[in-house]
């Protein structure tokens, strides 16, 4: 069968990789001592996968109601760059990088072969210090099989792959130590052999769990720092060559594992350092760096086992007062960033954290429906039983986890969550960037817009008089209580203002108030 690519094709790759992935996540979590022993390496590959596959999958989207197919150049665009902005850990940062190799070259109308020789060229040059015995040592053993292969490159290319990644404990001590092979290097052949499949009809037979599973989980609860730098940090630089060559080199000289990929003004960088700061100090000077990520090492070891629990409830929580909230309701929660949805991927880590036999899985965005159905969904099959409540906004969530009572019947409790977040109205607040038109009439650059349930309702100059005129729009068809989350930066006045305008006018009304600590909205009102 010709070995060639096509649109289609990368995306059955993308899909396939994500599954492979997702069914292999735990085993290359679990054999992870290197560069840190954290245990996330197999999650980091997925997620940055998923981002890569979502990016795809919106190419075609576009060209849905179109008669053409997209170019192979373009989904093959679509999903480096997608890999590069959801790149996550040290191997997912790599994988971006071959992923964006390999777009380069096939792009451009290159073989296979030319392709992954590119792809291990870039991802060599985007790490620091390149280590052999890693997920680099893989990527060159796959590119050099190729070329030397007079047919079947991509059954070459794997078969390469594969005996690289059994020789990997030979060339790196603390794999030979632990017993196992590279988990970035493993990932890669993962991916690897969702493109064999995805181009040749046939997966390619993949190699079997590690030995070394129970002597890594003997180990799970003990620091994961080994004496190396403190922090990861993470983020995406917008910045021009001649920038990134200085921060290169600075950061090279702060810490280790440093890995930035990239190009054309738009770069992931990542590195392990004692001092966070000074590393997000040196990219603010470099350019503009954002989603800015931050884990420190010994808070990432993984627990010991402990017993599973009858029922938990899985929330998407803006900002950090909410967060704090909603943990000491006992939610398992998982943080939404301004302009950073979680993947599916994260949520279903999070109803894997829960550790319960059943979820109650709260989305509260309603962009992220989608998303949490497939969580839900990949979660089901794993044996959990999750009920969804498509929650749209965070004072929602509130409502449903006030009435959750974990000692009733599933059904039951479901039933009362779902019934506390539908009689809950919504409205949240934003600062308009241009003029447009909205169901509420033309807006101007500065305005504040006030939605309520989703939809722009009110148009201002000013956030407490738009807020008084939404709310009492709000309660003018009833209410018995107003929650009231206030962002970063809002005065408390505003709450108190809004307080006591109730008070006045609804003496049956009760409010709360919340600090939420979030970036992405100044104000939300909840009316149930």
């Amino acid at each position: 069968m010709p070995q060639t690519m096509d649109a289609e094709a990368v995306r059955t790759w993308c899909s396939l990789a994500l599954e492979a992935l997702g069914r292999e996540r735990e085993e290359i979590d679990a054999i992870n001592v290197y560069p840190v022993a954290d245990g996330d390496t197999g999650t980091n590959l997925y997620l940055t996968a998923e981002s890569a596959a979502q990016a795809v999958e919106a190419v075609f989207a576009a060209h849905e109601s179109g008669r053409s197919a997209p170019a192979l150049a373009d989904v093959m665009r679509a999903m480096a760059h997608g890999a590069l902005i959801g790149a996550r850990g040290n191997s997912g940062t790599i994988l971006a990088q071959l992923l964006r190799g390999m777009a380069e070259r096939i792009g451009g109308g290159d073989h296979l072969a030319g392709a992954l020789r590119r792809a291990a060229e870039m991802a060599r040059e985007a790490v620091a210090h390149p280590v052999e015995g890693t997920i680099l040592s893989v990527a060159d053993a796959a590119a050099d099989a190729a070329e030397s292969a007079p047919t079947d490159t991509l059954h070459a290319a794997y078969a390469g792959a594969r005996a690289a990644l059994d020789a990997t404990p030979h060339q790196l001590a603390v794999l030979d130590r632990a017993g196992v092979v590279d988990a970035g290097g493993r990932g890669l052949l993962a991916v690897l052999g969702a493109l064999v499949e995805a181009v040749c009809g046939e997966a390619p037979v993949a190699p079997g769990p590690s030995a070394a599973r129970p002597a890594l989980q003997a180990r799970a609860a003990e620091p994961c720092d080994g004496g190396g730098p403190a922090f990861e940090v993470i983020y995406l630089l917008e910045a021009d060559d001649e920038a990134v060559a200085r921060l290169r080199a600075r950061l090279d000289g702060l810490g280790d594992s440093l890995v930035v990929v990239g190009g054309d003004g738009l770069w992931n960088v990542h590195v392990h350092v004692d001092d966070a700061g000074a590393a997000v100090e040196a990219g603010v000077e470099a350019g503009r760096p954002y989603r800015i990520r931050i884990t420190h090492f010994g808070s990432v070891s993984a627990a010991p086992p402990r017993e599973q629990v009858q029922r938990a409830v899985v929330a998407v929580v803006p900002g950090e007062g909410l967060l704090a909230l909603c943990g000491q309701a006992g939610a398992t929660t998982v943080p939404l960033r301004p302009g950073e949805p979680p993947a599916s991927g994260e949520l279903v880590d999070a109803i894997r954290r829960a550790h319960a036999r059943e979820v109650v899985l709260l989305p509260n965005d309603a962009s992220l429906r989608h998303t949490a159905a497939a969580a839900a969904e990949q979660a089901r099959a794993e044996g959990v039983r999750v009920a969804l409540i498509p929650t749209r906004s965070a004072v929602q969530g509130i409502a449903a986890l006030a009435v959750h009572e974990p000692d009733r019947r599933f059904d039951e409790d479901v039933v009362a969550m779902s019934a506390a977040a539908g009689s809950t109205r919504y409205a949240e607040f934003a600062v308009a960037e241009r003029q447009s038109w909205t169901s509420a009439g033309v807006c101007q650059a500065g305005d504040v817009l006030g939605l309520i349930d989703g939809d722009v309702a009110v148009i201002g100059n000013d956030l407490t008089d738009t807020a008084l005129i939404v709310l009492e729009r709000m309660l003018s068809s009833g209410g018995e209580l107003v929650t009231l989350v206030l962002g970063d930066d809002v005065p408390k006045s505003l709450a108190a203002r809004l307080e006591a305008h109730v008070r006045e006018g609804y003496l049956a009304v009760d409010t709360l108030t919340y600090e939420g600590g979030g970036r992405g909205t100044p104000l939300l009102i909840g009316v149930e």
